[in-house]
């Protein structure tokens, strides 16, 4: 099957499923594997060349409605007749479905239960760590500097929290994402500020971007060991790399 992919998670999913070498297109920000690098890009994922995405002949399209905006390519891809399927995770649960559900549309329903399977399991190993801790540090993860964007209660990085034995700052927030600012920060008194903002390179981020702000000696760190720079792509997209993130930030914290 010759299958196209429209952004960066639906991607690094055909990775998990072993099926990145069907992929014969996928859009401009999607960077893993390291295979897929010489596939035709298709444009930014709120810019998607649908006259190229035609030409490929696609048997499926992978689309998605994560980033606001997304809709429009769902819309083409239906006004177009192209095959597709559309994935919105929101939650660690709908990530190990849609392992499930990507397979299925691609006659390779085994390999998709198998894949979710491991993804559950390796959690699950994971979380069972986080409940042997004796502390739960408190985290306060940052998607965006200015304004503030931080996820709420309904997200996959509160998931991440709990199973890494700690809890999102702003866990109490019924929303998926945050808009707030550094004053509402502070006063939560976070254990860790993790740094992890989206399209940002984590090369590119320095930590005085937080150590310079008003406030900041106030929440009492020794130096600035507490302030983790980590990489956006293992935490802003809903793909089974969250578990490579987990386990990263589970050695982190404890």
């Amino acid at each position: 099957m010759r299958v196209i992919s429209l952004c960066p998670s639906n991607t690094e999913i055909m990775e998990y499923l072993g099926l990145t070498h069907l992929l014969v297109g996928v859009d401009d920000y999607s960077d893993w594997p390291a295979s897929i690098a010489s596939l035709p890009k298709l444009g930014p994922d709120l810019l998607i060349n649908m006259d190229l995405v035609e030409e490929l002949k696609p048997d499926l399209v992978l689309a998605s409605l994560s980033v606001p905006g997304m809709e429009k390519n769902v819309e083409a891809l239906v006004e177009r007749g192209i095959p597709h399927i559309v994935l919105n995770p929101q939650s660690l649960k709908d990530i190990e479905e849609d392992l499930i559900k990507t397979a299925e549309a691609l006659n390779q329903l085994e390999r998709g239960t198998e894949a979710a399977k491991e993804f559950r399991n390796r959690l699950n190993a994971i979380k069972q760590q986080g409940l042997n801790t004796n502390k739960k540090p408190s985290l306060y993860w940052e998607w965006w500097p200015k304004p503030i964007f931080t996820p709420g209660k309904i997200n996959w990085l509160t998931e991440i929290s709990e199973a890494a034995g700690a809890i999102n700052a702003f866990h109490d927030v019924e929303l998926a994402s945050v808009q707030t600012d550094w004053e509402d920060v502070l006063s939560r008194k976070p254990d860790f500020i993790c740094l992890a903002w989206v399209g940002v390179r984590k090369e590119k981020v320095q930590k005085n971007n937080v150590t310079k702000r008003p406030g900041y000696e106030t929440l009492g760190y020794v130096d600035d060991s507490r302030i983790l720079i980590l990489e956006e792509e293992l935490y802003c997209r809903p793909s089974p790399r969250l578990l490579d993130g987990l386990e990263k930030i589970y050695r982190l914290i404890h």
